[in-house]
């Protein structure tokens, strides 16, 4: 794997950009300059260096009304407690940037033209067709710009810092990892192949005793060595007899307890040591497949990528524009995708014709996964700006594969992560409010 496309996930800027996106790029609090008062307005707060005015706190209520309408959910709050809400979260943000910019975090101008640029792309606009939206809005492009590289920097400072406040135990891991595991049992698929030796109803024990050795002869057979199937066409008596005994893959749920227990032990191929006995007779069991339920499989992605990387020489919008036009050779068979790679793509990869190899969720950055996540086997994106460049993806296969125990633990741990950034999140934000100045104002008489 190359230096240019890390196998870790990072949520620097494409969660600003989602956030933008979401609000279906009106923005209208972020949007607004957050250091002027327009005429009739006022302060309701001063928070450090900031103001937070009584027009955002009505622009910040008319937006969750409209929210509450699109889901058809009617609000419990009263008109002061919404109001009270509306201004509290304004101050918080307003003490998260000031944190952010004189902690260092730095935006930088390549990085914000990514981020834009995949904003535009989310929403299948130009560049010019975006700043035109934007003018509709009545959003001031340079203050979008400003108000995007805050997002963006208050998203780097939120993952360093509320992330060292979260402790997972290895305790918490195996308590997990257990869960998954029995949920997985109970959701896995099973591919089972018997030998049945039936017993007669009303069978008295002569005839019992010699029906159960017959079936031990089966076992000894199989297990020293001849084929399952070719025995079991030979000596069950269901009727999968001619299929060499196969049950097919089943549910755990549709499979009786007995056979359950004694497979369970068992690794696929392997033929289970001691006879079942059941109302049917006397069972020889061998295990073909085992499918372990989703909490212990993972999908992996094959793909390949042709990278341009952006600078002072290459503009986004010039690499965008060079992608789109070997996407178009390529899909008309003029230029192969590794021809194409191995010429332009500035990653290590381009070797190799920009083989990415066998991947799993998580292992590239948000932008670069969601996009090749969209695409059907043998797609080919259009072109992704990421923090690396800009990015042609294209897949070649999908397949999904069981976790291994280092993996599971590593998706528990993660998962156990994530359950506590909200918590951690809160005591994060309410410690920095209780640092910073923030003076509340009444309004002018």
């Amino acid at each position: 794997m190359t230096d240019t496309l890390p196998r870790r996930r990072f949520q620097v800027g494409t969660t600003a950009a989602a956030l933008l996106l979401a609000a279906g790029l009106c923005a209208p609090l972020a949007a607004q300059p957050r250091d002027a008062v327009r005429a009739g307005d006022y302060i309701v707060a001063v928070v450090n260096q900031e103001l937070v005015t009584a027009g955002e706190v009505e622009r910040r209520l008319e937006q969750a009304r409209t929210e509450s309408a699109r889901r058809g959910a009617a609000s419990a709050s009263s008109a002061e407690d919404l109001r009270r809400q509306a201004l509290d979260s304004l101050v918080e943000e307003r003490v998260i940037v000031t944190h952010a910019r004189e902690s260092g975090a730095r935006v930088d101008e390549p990085d914000l033209d990514r981020a834009i640029h995949s904003i535009a792309q989310q929403n299948q606009l130009s560049m010019a067709q975006l700043r035109e939206r934007l003018r509709q809005e009545g959003i001031d492009y340079a203050r979008f710009r400003a108000d995007l590289r805050d997002q963006m920097m208050v998203e780097r400072v939120r993952e360093r810092e509320v992330y060292q406040r979260i402790h997972v135990t290895d305790l918490e891991v195996d308590r997990l990892v257990e869960q998954q595991r029995a949920a997985a049992q109970a959701d896995a698929e099973l591919d089972i192949a018997q030998i049945l030796v039936t017993v007669p109803e009303g069978a008295g024990s002569a005839e019992r005793e010699q029906r159960r050795k017959r079936a031990e002869q089966a076992l000894a057979r199989v297990r020293g060595g001849e084929d399952f199937a070719a025995v079991a066409r030979e000596l069950s008596e269901d009727a999968n007899r001619e299929q060499g005994g196969r049950i097919g893959l089943r549910p755990a749920s549709r499979l009786p307890d007995l056979f359950l227990d004694a497979v369970r032990p068992l690794v696929a191929g392997e033929v289970a040591a001691s006879l079942v006995s059941s109302g049917a007779g006397y069972h020889v069991l061998k295990l073909l497949e085992r499918r372990d339920g989703a909490a212990l499989r993972v999908p992996q992605t094959h793909a390949r990528h042709i990278l341009l990387r952006t600078s002072a020489q290459l503009s986004t919008e010039a690499a965008v524009q060079r992608l789109q036009e070997l996407r178009s050779q390529i899909e008309q068979g003029s230029r192969g995708f590794d021809e194409a790679a191995r010429q332009f793509s500035d990653d290590g990869s381009a070797a190799g014709g920009g083989d990415l190899g066998w991947t799993g969720p998580g292992q590239f950055v948000p932008e670069f996964e969601e996009a090749m996540n969209r695409l059907v086997v043998g797609g080919i994106s259009p072109p992704v700006a990421s923090r690396f460049g800009v990015h042609l993806i294209q897949v070649l296969e999908r397949r999904e594969v069981a976790l291994q125990t280092r993996q599971l633990r590593d998706q528990a741990r993660a998962l156990l992560r994530e359950r506590k950034f909200a918590e951690a999140y809160a005591e994060w934000a309410r410690d920095l409010r209780a640092r910073a100045y923030v003076e509340m104002r009444e309004p002018p008489l």
